[in-house]
């Protein structure tokens, strides 16, 4: 027996037709290059969407046709990604940050039709041009006023490519497993490889970011959304902001800027903001330098990777601002765990809450995890045994996009391998150890560099700081910390060894410390362990 229940299908176009119904009058704010304080409504983004499918439609797109991106956060921005996804089309954000090979290799295997470039990424374009075989027309996210003088054929304004057309546009009924955007992993190792979303599973992701113990966005609320929107969807936030109505300030080419963060949240009222690690940290030394608070910030989301204690303690008792521990990928769309605190948490002794707080937390309902050895054998969750992530879940990647051999991360069938090392509670609480090709095995024995890391954050002099493996004759590797100081302080090797002393194994404690003025980032704003094993190349550590 079936329940007699309406069988709707999952898409996008409803979070848009909902939003503009009960929403309209949302503010969104946005810095761009030709304002740095534009103002608009969500009334006004979606009435932009259907001039933009329109304008998409007479240029030839249709079902399944990519449209790239590589851009930043902002109202158009926006407006791509409804009027793209919803008139059946597929949204392809593009990583400016990434090399400039990996950017054409990218547009190349997605094979683009049309690409919307933010005028301070133009010139990255340009030079790719002519290696770019499948786009036929670049449109500049600008109005003619700031249209950059360019040699390439065809170039046009956004808002030239919109103006003049239709403000209805009949969106298509689609199936709900029609794919709605398509976003590239970083490709530490290899080419990049391409997750490619579909509205069920967008939607479905989009409940789990709204409920209480995730981002928790509501209609009081102003959202800073950091995190990059040619990211993983910003983490959905695009989506989760409009379904409730959520006021969105977007920082543009300004979003790893503590300056430019530290007044927009002062000015436009900010209660909520997302991002990683890297650029809290540098809100956080702003901040400090400046002698502001964060008023009226109250909640910050981060992920991306582990963020030190040190930085959560600073949110909380310099600007009363709770930090929102979260893992997930972009495989995953990218929501996997959420760090939220138990009734009576805040009784607990101190020392219990923080070993709490720098753990990732708990699955969000519709994602299932196990850890597993080497040999696919799953581990106990008893908060001690480390194994390899596996995940399974409504919004987690079954393959990745025209890859072209089978995948190892699938390799098991119904489950995704992340490529993290993690121990899980008895209540199901995840605290990542390391990325597999980070963990440093010592003496048979591995130390995870994220731990070593975030204590190392905790001592006043430090801003920054990364573990990486060092070879050694007699331990395979042993552990090499690499500081970048505070402004202004100049911390000593023993300075720094003492702090870890009774704070670490002693077996973890590093053979070396080095100071450095700054930490390589990846594309996506995390540290970067491939550039720093290449910088540490043939380092001789002082036990060896």
């Amino acid at each position: 027996m079936q329940g007699l229940m309406m069988n709707v299908p999952l898409v996008i176009t409803d979070i848009m037709r909902h939003a503009e119904r009960c929403h309209a009058g949302t503010e969104v704010v946005s810095f761009t290059v030709d304002n740095p304080r534009h103002r608009t409504t969500l009334g006004e983004v979606f009435r932009r969407s259907r001039k933009l499918a329109n304008a998409l439609t007479r240029a030839g797109m249709g079902l399944g046709d990519r449209v790239g991106t590589l851009a930043w956060n902002d109202y158009r921005h926006l407006e791509l990604y409804y009027g793209v996804s919803c008139m059946g089309a597929v949204l392809h954000t593009v990583n400016p940050r990434l090399f400039p090979e990996q950017v054409a290799y990218i547009i190349n295997h997605a094979g683009d039709r049309l690409l919307f470039v933010d005028p301070l990424i133009l010139p990255l374009v340009e030079k790719l041009k002519p290696a770019l075989s499948s786009v036929e027309q670049v449109i500049v996210l600008t109005d003619d006023a700031h249209l950059p003088a360019s040699a390439i054929d065809g170039l046009r304004s956004y808002e030239s490519f919109i103006a003049g057309e239709p403000e209805e546009f009949d969106w298509p009924d689609l199936d709900e497993n029609t794919a709605s955007s398509l976003c590239y992993t970083s490709g530490t190792t290899g080419n990049p490889k391409g997750v490619l979303f579909s509205h069920r599973s967008t939607v479905l992701h989009n409940y789990a970011a709204l409920v209480g113990d995730a981002f928790g966005c509501t209609r009081r609320d102003t959202i800073l959304v950091v995190v990059p929107m040619f990211h993983a969807n910003a983490w959905g936030l695009p989506y989760a902001g409009p379904t409730v109505g959520t006021r969105m300030v977007f920082p543009g080419p300004k979003m790893g800027d503590g300056a430019t963060l530290a007044t927009l949240i002062a000015e436009e009222g900010i209660t909520l903001a997302s991002g990683v690690p890297t650029v809290w940290q540098l809100l956080l030394n702003h901040a400090r330098e400046a002698g502001v608070r964060l008023e009226p910030l109250r909640k910050v989301s981060v992920g991306g990777s582990a963020c030190p204690l040190a930085v959560m303690e600073e949110f909380r008792e310099r600007h009363g601002v709770e930090v929102l521990h979260a893992w997930g990928m972009t495989e995953m769309s990218p929501v996997g765990t959420l760090n939220t605190f138990p009734w009576g948490f805040e009784n607990w002794p101190k020392a219990e809450q923080d070993a709490l707080r720098v753990k990732q937390g708990q699955p969000a309902f519709g994602v299932q995890v196990k850890i597993v050895d080497d040999a696919g054998h799953e581990l106990p969750w008893d908060g001690r045994t480390a194994g390899i992530v596996k995940v399974r879940g409504p919004w987690v990647c079954s393959d990745y996009y025209k890859l072209g051999h089978p995948s190892e991360s699938h390799a098991e069938p119904g489950w995704f391998a992340t490529g993290d090392v993690a121990t899980m509670d008895p209540d199901g609480v995840m605290q990542i150890t390391d990325r597999a090709k980070d963990v440093i095995k010592s003496g048979g024995e591995w130390i995870s560099s994220i731990d070593l890391e975030n204590v190392a954050c905790g001592h006043p002099k430090v801003l920054q700081a990364a573990v990486i493996g060092i070879r050694h004759p007699k331990w395979d590797e042993r552990p090499l910390l690499v500081v970048v100081p505070r402004a202004g302080e100049a911390p000593t090797r023993e300075e720094v060894l003492g702090w870890l002393q009774g704070r670490i194994a002693n077996w973890w404690m590093p053979d070396d410390v080095v100071f450095v003025d700054s930490l390589p980032l990846t594309a996506t704003g995390k540290i970067s362990k491939l550039e720093l094993r290449k910088r540490f190349t043939g380092y001789v550590l002082p036990t060896a």
